[in-house]
């Protein structure tokens, strides 16, 4: 029964030593520099997935143009075979 008590005291104390020492390590000056390269390599990430998500924009709107024209065509196909039906 002491041996628990001296056991989960002793795991606490390790927990809390544990946790200051991960305060001031995370804080540091090298963390830091280490935090400041990461965010500026997700930035330039992200610029990358912007530039393409805005190619694939463009292209999508050119597909769409052109679609858009295929039907037209093909509307105006129709009703021209329409007239040449009601005269015959």
């Amino acid at each position: 029964m002491m041996n628990d008590l001296w056991k989960k005291a002793g795991i606490f104390a390790g927990g809390v030593l544990f946790g200051t020492a991960g305060i001031r390590l995370l804080s540091s000056r090298d963390a830091k520099k280490v935090y400041t390269h990461t965010t500026a390599a997700v930035l330039r990430a992200k610029e990358c997935v912007m530039t393409t998500v805005d190619k694939v924009r463009e292209n999508a709107d050119d597909i769409l143009a052109d679609a858009k024209e295929i039907n037209e065509k093909c509307a105006q196909n129709a009703s021209a075979e329409v007239i040449e039906d009601e005269k015959a």
